[in-house]
């Protein structure tokens, strides 16, 4: 059963660090793709193999701007990795960027009510964990409130009440499987994230400064 809270959260992700090997490349691929806002790139060589256990997910107003995401981000040098379809909950598709990131682009619309847009609506951070209720009793000890969870298969934080980026934790396994990758991979996540609070490092792995 879902279970929600209303209460404001202490502590919220405030900002995503990807690591990339090119900087300047990252910096080109992220402007053409229209999310170089949104987010923050840090210069590094950290070795990371298969599948990095995350994907940052973009959720917009209709299907057509779900195109104009996944084209623009394509021809900046992106891989498809799931082309963009209908499903039960929406519209959307996958793609892997250069340095290796991979982003879902979705909307819960199936039919356009407008022109496409570059409006990104919420950025989700989606960590893939062996074990969601754990990390997720790890984070409320951290200082975050839940604000949806669905037993041991997803959960997802409150933000700092924007509603602009968001943390959500969901079985690495079935992360994977949705973003259409093998599960396996090793190394570093090649992602930082940051919030109010002293710096820490979660049960999978992820660095928090």
């Amino acid at each position: 059963m879902a279970t929600t809270a209303s209460t404001a959260s202490h502590t919220s992700l405030a900002s995503v660090t990807l690591e990339v090997a090119d900087l300047e490349a990252a910096q080109r691929f992220y402007t053409a793709f229209g999310v170089a806002d949104h987010l923050r790139l840090k210069a590094s060589e950290a070795t990371a193999t298969g599948f990095r256990g995350f994907t940052l997910a973009l959720t917009v107003s209709g299907p057509a701007t779900v195109d104009g995401f996944l084209r623009a981000a394509v021809d900046a040098g992106a891989t498809v990795l799931k082309p963009a379809a209908k499903s039960l909950w929406g519209y959307g598709g996958v793609v892997q960027a250069p340095d290796g990131t991979i982003w879902k682009i979705a909307t819960s619309a199936k039919k356009d009510t407008g022109p496409a847009t570059r409006r990104i609506d919420e950025m989700v951070l989606l960590l893939g964990v062996e074990d969601v209720k754990a990390t997720k009793r790890f984070y409320v000890g951290q200082g975050l409130t839940v604000a949806k969870s669905f037993g041991g298969k997803y959960a997802e934080f409150a933000s700092d009440g924007s509603g602009a980026l968001k943390l959500a934790l969901y079985k690495r396994s079935g992360l994977a499987k949705d973003l259409g990758v093998p599960a396996d991979g090793d190394g570093s996540h090649r992602v930082v994230l940051a919030g109010a609070g002293v710096p820490f490092t979660d049960p999978d792995g992820f660095t928090w400064e």
